[in-house]
């Protein structure tokens, strides 16, 4: 039995069905998969490559766009954008296009479009490398949502209608990818207004163990946001994952957000996050 508890505020229950997912992926360390994710694939995923220009010139990165079934051109579509995209996309492991085409074609969230992106490849090195990784999700500041907006989503996004609104605007990742998330967020919430953030990475990898202060001192901002960790996260001299994230939650309830945080028995990894994945977006779309 996990006894360390974080109580979400009351206006973070979800519906009693999903608050009976999230209880039961609290107490074991390899919860399964969603009944959503053997859902069969209805939309496309399409595989790309992108170069960037200004502010990470000569690195490339693969990144693929799902499209669901069905989409109508003329409505606006929500987004969800995910950092180390394969690790979400994979069809063995956590199958986020198969939960997304059973929540979209149940209409519990709306017709979404996702991109799954890879970090950066430094130049001259073979692909799938990653080694701007760090540099790109651990550095805090408006460099990697710059980017985003500048130069990969409008590629990727190219012929598509999606929405402007940033409530319609997710941004998710997992460790350095869920640090990388909230940072884009925070420094963009004009264009991601929520948040998903698996195992986050709020540590001073590169100074982001001071997140949960630039919370609490700063004004809220228009954001809601899913956190996620484990009581075995993990524990380094760089900080240790599961304090970080509770800090990240009480600043949160501090300030006033609309957040929910997640807290089980599981490790540096996105077991917990795939088995609640499907309750995930649908809070986040409540």
């Amino acid at each position: 039995m996990n006894i360390l508890r974080h109580e979400n505020p009351t206006s973070a229950l979800a519906t009693p069905e999903d608050e009976a997912i999230f209880a039961a992926a609290r107490d074991t360390e390899a919860p399964p998969l969603p009944p959503e994710a053997a859902a069969e694939p209805t939309g496309t995923l399409s595989e790309r490559r992108h170069t960037g220009t200004r502010i990470y010139p000569g690195v490339a990165r693969d990144y693929a766009v799902y499209t669901p079934a069905n989409l109508d051109p003329a409505t606006p579509a929500a987004l969800l954008v995910l950092q180390d995209g394969r690790a979400y996309s994979s069809p063995e492991k956590f199958r986020a296009t198969s939960v997304l085409d059973a929540l979209i074609g149940t209409g519990a969230i709306p017709p979404t479009v996702a991109v799954f992106i890879e970090p950066g490849d430094l130049p001259g090195n073979p692909p799938q490398s990653r080694g701007n990784r760090s540099f790109e999700y651990d550095t805090l500041g408006p460099a990697y949502v710059t980017f985003l907006l500048e130069e990969l989503l409008p590629e990727a996004l190219a012929g598509l209608n999606v929405s402007a609104d940033p409530a319609q605007r997710t941004i998710g990742g997992m460790s350095s990818g869920g640090i990388c998330a909230f940072n884009a967020a925070w420094e963009r919430p004009d264009r991601f207004g929520k948040v998903l953030s698996h195992c986050g990475s709020y540590t001073n990898i590169r100074g982001g163990h001071v997140y949960p202060s630039y919370v609490r001192a700063a004004e809220p901002k228009p954001l809601r946001v899913f956190l996620q960790s484990g009581a075995n996260d993990f524990d380094k001299p760089t900080g240790n994952w599961a304090v970080a994230n509770f800090d990240m939650a009480t600043a949160l309830k501090l300030k006033g957000y609309d957040y929910r945080f997640e807290f089980g028995l599981g490790g540096h990894d996105l077991r917990h996050g795939a088995a609640t994945f499907a309750a995930a977006l649908r809070w986040l779309w409540r």
